[in-house]
C-alpha cells in the first residue's frame, strides 16, 4: 500500500469453518469487510479449499461456494446491526463469523486482499504447515482405508444423536457394519490433552446402548491414538506417560478399543476382507 495514501476506517470479520463444535477445530475460509461512511461491504472466500479439506475431508465444498455468492447478494444494502443479524442468519452451524475488529484500509479491494494473504490465504510456504494431533491421525484413517479400497464403502462422520438423542453433537470419523457388528473409528489425538477422549468416554455407553436398540446389532468403536513415543510419553518423561496412559485407560474402561496409527494397516485389511473387496 501506499504510504501517502489515507486510509478508510473499516471493520472485518473473519468466516470460519467448523466442522465438529464439539472440538471446536476450524479454518478461516473468508474475510467480510464493511465500510461504515459508504456503507459498503466486500465478502470474499477463498479459492483453496486444501486446508479445508485437510480439517473434513468431506466437506461440502460447493455448497461453501454458493454460500458466499448467497452472502454477496444479500448484503449489498445492509448495513450496522442489520448487517450482524443478517450473517448471523445467513451463516450455517459449520461456518461461524468472528466478532469485527477495526481495520484501516486503502480501499475495501485492497484490503480485502490483505486481509486474504494474512488470515486465509497465506504464502505457499506456510499454506500446508505440518499436520499433527487429531487432524493428522485422520489423513492416516483415511489413507490407509483407501489404499484397502474400502474407504468409499463406509459411512463418515456417523452422527451419534441417531442412537442417542436429539442435539448430541458428537460424529464418529468413520465406520462400516459387516455380519452381525458395527464397527465405528475415530482419531481421538492425546496430543492437547484428554478432553477428547473424555467426551468419546462419556458417550461410549449410550452409542452402544443406541446402537444395540437401532441396528439390532453390537457395537465395536475403536479409538485410533498416536503412539506412546510420538508424543514423548515414556518412562524418561513419567508425567506425561500418566497422562497417556490414563486417556488410555479411562476410554477402555467405557467399552472403547484403543489403537495407535500403527495398526491402522491391520485394521483396514480386516475391512478389506469384511466388505468383500
Amino acid at each position: 500500500m501506499a504510504s501517502g495514501t489515507e486510509r478508510r476506517g473499516c471493520e472485518f470479520h473473519l468466516v470460519r469453518y467448523v466442522p465438529d463444535a464439539v472440538r471446536n477445530e476450524y479454518v478461516h475460509i473468508g474475510i467480510i469487510l464493511h465500510e461504515p461512511e459508504s456503507k459498503r461491504t466486500v465478502v470474499q472466500f477463498t479459492r483453496d479449499w486444501r486446508r479445508v479439506r485437510c480439517l473434513d475431508p468431506d466437506a461440502d465444498t460447493e455448497l461453501l461456494e454458493g454460500m458466499e455468492a448467497e452472502l454477496r447478494r444479500r448484503l449489498d444494502s445492509s448495513t450496522g446491526a442489520g448487517l450482524m443479524r443478517l450473517l448471523e442468519d445467513s451463516l450455517s452451524l459449520s461456518v461461524q463469523m468472528t466478532e469485527g475488529k477495526a481495520y484501516l484500509a486503502e480501499s475495501l479491494p485492497a484490503g480485502v486482499e490483505e486481509l486474504m494473504r494474512l488470515y486465509v490465504d497465506p504464502p505457499p510456504r506456510e499454506r500446508l504447515p505440518r499436520v499433527t494431533g487429531r487432524v493428522a491421525i485422520q489423513m492416516q484413517m483415511r489413507a490407509e482405508f483407501e489404499h484397502a479400497g474400502v474407504w468409499d464403502l463406509m459411512r463418515k462422520r456417523i452422527a451419534v444423536s441417531e442412537y442417542t438423542r436429539s442435539g448430541d453433537p458428537l460424529r464418529i470419523d468413520a465406520g462400516y457394519r459387516p455380519n452381525g457388528i458395527v464397527r465405528m473409528f475415530h482419531a481421538v489425538s492425546l496430543e492437547p490433552g484428554l478432553e477428547m477422549a473424555k467426551v468419546l468416554a462419556f458417550s461410549s455407553l449410550g452409542l452402544h446402548a443406541g446402537v444395540e436398540r437401532v441396528e439390532k446389532a453390537n457395537l465395536e468403536l475403536t479409538a485410533v491414538i498416536e503412539p506412546a513415543a510420538k508424543l514423548g510419553a515414556t518412562d524418561d518423561e513419567p508425567e506425561r506417560l500418566a497422562l497417556y496412559r490414563f486417556g488410555v485407560e479411562t476410554m477402555e474402561e467405557h467399552r472403547i478399543r484403543v489403537l495407535t496409527t500403527s495398526n491402522l494397516g491391520r485394521v483396514a485389511e480386516t475391512a478389506r476382507r469384511e466388505l468383500r473387496i
